[in-house]
């Protein structure tokens, strides 16, 4: 259930990001998250592929990754939870006049190390890694990516060419990796100056040589803080997880209906326990048996077993995106999703229990989650 805002969030509340192919949108609500308060939309006919919610430096700011056909895909941010947005000079995130390329999309935004509060990292389309260093105002690409020896042949996923996903590691933040579609998973060790592909293991299923040193078409990669060289990685078929950093990948699809999907995301406070939604297929990008369900681990990848409890489980022909599925920050964890077709789901106890929180959003390709007051 939602309602209009009518007040900022409190300490203990939580804040759901939702962006979507026709603006943002902000929910809210308290710790029992049984009702929901909501704004929006803000950018009214843009797509909103990429959000976050940062607070460190004692900040509470929205990053939003905004595309208008029209102007073209900017960073905003808004310090008073959407109540007022900074409007950049157009295109604030460019590429070097001499690469020859030309900003598509922002498709992920990720704050930096606590350590590091004014540092902010965005992933865009043709794949690249761009970094503020003033808090997301001001950017500029991280040549090591950018000039990478394997580009020229890096090949587009349906998509198009975009670094979507990148993992940070608490214990080392010289340390770092990214997801391209379709090159594959890349991690630094020394700050972004170079970039190695780690993907042994994982499989390019679409390719004749099944295991090529790069081009594999990675959907999403998750780690937690207090083990990062942990990953879990939803591939296009195949589910893996590495516990070397990406040295080393091997498959965890032990039980899933599909290793088709986007989505996946790992438990706020336990490091084995980890979400995904699958789908039937690359041909039908669909929940398999049009029932919506979250599977859960809490051994790893050992095991998973469907989360099905106030989720419709007939005709629920529904698709989740990479950036569809997030948790907040709270003892008694949130997980929510959102659809293509709009519906946003909540769950106030891991995903026990669910709940539907909006039915008539546009079609959702972005949700984030955070606790005010919270963990940066």
């Amino acid at each position: 259930m939602t309602e209009d805002r009518q007040s900022a969030p409190s300490a203990g509340d939580v804040v759901l990001l939702v962006g979507t192919m026709k603006g943002a949108f902000v929910l809210t609500s308290n710790a029992d998250r049984r009702e929901w308060r909501t704004e929006g939309p803000f950018f009214r006919g843009e797509t909103v592929y990429s959000l976050a919610f940062d607070q460190r430096g004692g900040r509470n700011r929205i990053l939003a990754g905004t595309q208008s056909w029209h102007w073209g895909s900017v960073v905003r941010t808004s310090d008073d939870f959407g109540a007022t947005w900074t409007s950049p000079e157009r295109q604030n995130v460019k590429f070097p006049e001499d690469s020859g390329l030309a900003l598509a999309n922002i498709w992920q935004i990720r704050p930096g190390p606590v350590s590091e509060p004014d540092l902010v990292y965005c992933g865009v389309e043709p794949a690249a890694l761009f970094q503020s260093r003033d808090a997301g105002d001001t950017w500029s690409a991280v040549d090591g990516v950018l000039n990478h020896e394997h580009r020229p042949r890096w090949q587009p996923g349906g998509g198009g060419l975009c670094l979507h996903t990148i993992v940070l590691d608490a214990a080392e933040p010289r340390r770092m990796g990214v997801a391209i579609s379709t090159a594959g998973f890349y991690r630094t060790d020394d700050g972004g100056q170079s970039w190695q592909a780690r993907n042994h293991g994982v499989r390019a299923e679409f390719l004749p040589d099944k295991h090529p040193e790069f081009g594999q078409c990675v959907h999403k990669v998750v780690n937690h803080p207090s083990r990062p060289e942990r990953l879990y990685l939803q591939n296009h078929w195949g589910l893996y997880r590495s516990d070397d950093w990406g040295d080393t990948w091997h498959d965890i699809a032990n039980g899933v209906p599909s290793d088709f999907g986007f989505a996946i995301e790992v438990h706020p406070h336990e490091p084995d326990t980890v979400y995904i939604i699958p789908l039937e297929s690359d041909q039908f990008r669909i929940v398999p048996e049009a029932k919506l369900r979250v599977y859960r681990t809490r051994e790893a990848g050992e095991t998973w077993h469907p989360l099905s409890e106030g989720l419709p489980q007939e005709g629920a022909y529904e698709t989740v995106l990479r950036d569809g599925l997030c948790t907040d920050g709270h003892a008694r964890a949130g997980i929510y999703f959102g659809t293509r077709g709009g519906k946003l789901f909540g769950s106030a106890d891991a995903g026990d229990t669910w709940n539907e929180i909006s039915a008539t959003l546009p079609p959702i390709v972005c949700v984030k989650a955070g606790v005010v007051g919270g963990a940066a």
